[in-house]
Parts: C-alpha cells; structure tokens; sequence
C-alpha cells in the first residue's frame, strides 16, 4: 500500500520559494514548520504499520496536521502577498 506524501513542499509545490524564505526568516513559521514534519513522520509510520496505536490517536494526530498546514498555509499567503 502506498501512503500518501503531505510534507508541506508536496503539498504547496508552487509555494516553495516563499516556504524555503519563511524558513531561513520567520522563527515561528520555522518551529510550525518542524512540528509539522514531526507530525507528518509520525502519522506516516502509523499508516506504515511501523507504530501501533489506536485509530483515535491517528485521527487526532491527522486532525492536527491539517491544522497546522492551514495555519503554515495562511502564513504562505499572508506573506506572498506583501510581496
């Protein structure tokens, strides 16, 4: 079974110049940044079937990327258009 990619360069291709700027330059967007792949590692190696866990903590830990992403996202956005 193949799992599906959501790191945030996977996600927002067309967004990578302003993701790779936001991450040499805006520490809070940096650490959303990082726990974001934290996150997405860990989800990723329960769907994997590499970790054990019960299907409300993957759905919660899930819940919590995406919010995440909509916050890195509105980040992306909120700074793409200063630009």
């Amino acid at each position: 079974m193949s799992i599906e990619k959501h790191d945030l360069l996977h996600e927002f291709p067309d967004h990578h110049h302003t993701i790779r700027h936001l991450k040499m330059n805006d520490n809070h967007f940096a650490k959303l940044f990082n726990k974001y792949n934290e996150l997405d590692k860990e989800v990723r190696r329960i769907e994997e079937g590499v970790e054990n866990t019960t299907d409300d903590y993957l759905d919660t830990k899930k819940l919590e990327r995406v919010q995440l992403k909509d916050e890195l996202y509105g980040l992306i956005k909120k700074t793409e258009a200063t630009i």
